[in-house]
């Protein structure tokens, strides 16, 4: 079974009703294990543009497996320094979506180049 870090990328064109990124979502929420950060949905919420975008991030923020503990952040802060990340142009909030997603053996489903030019091939999800 999959397990997988759904990227803020993603769930803006799943919200979108992108087609591609739409039925695909739809079918890990069916046949996988899907994983998110309390700060890919307040990204999410951070570019909402009305009631209703909120309202749909809320409960879909209500129902997913968020990945949380102590000390997350700053040992994505230790991560990103370990690997020079921000040199390569990824900022904490991406350092703490790969850092996370390695820790606890996901796959990061993903549009952001600079994550993908970064991760190995065991850590991306691809359609």
């Amino acid at each position: 079974m999959n397990r997988v870090l759904i990227d803020t990328s993603i769930w803006i064109e799943f919200f979108k009703a992108n087609p591609v990124y739409f039925e695909t979502c739809l079918e890990l929420m069916d046949f996988a294990e899907i994983f998110s950060l309390e700060l890919i949905f307040a990204e999410l919420i951070q570019g909402a543009k009305g009631n209703r975008e909120i309202e749909m991030i809320d409960k879909f923020f209500g129902q997913m497996k968020i990945l949380d503990a102590p000390g997350l952040i700053y040992e994505a802060g230790h991560y990103s320094r370990s690997y020079k990340l921000l040199d390569r142009g990824i900022g904490l909030i991406d350092s703490n979506i790969i850092s996370t997603a390695i820790r606890f053996d996901l796959q990061i489903w993903t549009l952001d180049k600079k994550i993908l030019g970064f991760l190995e091939a065991k850590n991306i999800y691809s359609l």
